[in-house]
């Protein structure tokens, strides 16, 4: 179920049970998501300012139980071709209950992201959960990067 417009300028939910999927700025808990994301082998070290400018920059998407975030994924996005997915997790403790899946059907979904030309993301080991939600691996002769993998160290 989804609630509020986005086009109102407001956020838009999504609530199954007792877990919600909001794009609220002013809901997320930026404490737990650094927290998160600083030990992840994608954003280790990632100092706390970087990740407060970098949700600033995305269309944010917190997971909660009740109020606790539990998840949390964010587009970059110019809104008319391409989107971005990134920093996506679900805290160990609520894994294995579909919500990754769940939480990437409503990034997909989201009013705002629709009819996009290319939808990116990189991964090293959720590739199962992704092909759930309509993504498939790149041609590797067509796509280039700049990679600084100890940036934040």
């Amino acid at each position: 179920m989804r609630a509020m417009n986005p086009q109102d300028g407001g956020a838009t939910e999504w609530r199954k049970g007792a877990y919600t999927v909001s794009t609220d700025p002013d809901r997320l808990d930026l404490a737990a998501i650094h927290g998160y994301l600083r030990e992840s082998y994608w954003a280790a070290g990632i100092p706390r300012e970087k990740v407060e400018k970098a949700i600033r920059h995305s269309l944010p998407f917190g997971l909660y139980e009740e109020s606790s975030l539990i998840g949390f994924a964010r587009v970059i996005t110019d809104f008319a071709t391409f989107a971005y997915v990134a920093d996506v997790f679900v805290l160990p403790s609520h894994r294995g209950r579909g919500l990754g899946v769940w939480l990437m059907e409503v990034v997909r979904a989201h009013p705002d992201l629709q009819k996009l030309r290319r939808w990116v993301l990189a991964t090293r080991d959720a590739h199962e959960l992704y092909r759930k939600t309509g993504f498939t691996e790149v041609d590797p002769g067509r796509f280039m990067q700049v990679l600084d993998p100890d940036v934040y160290r």
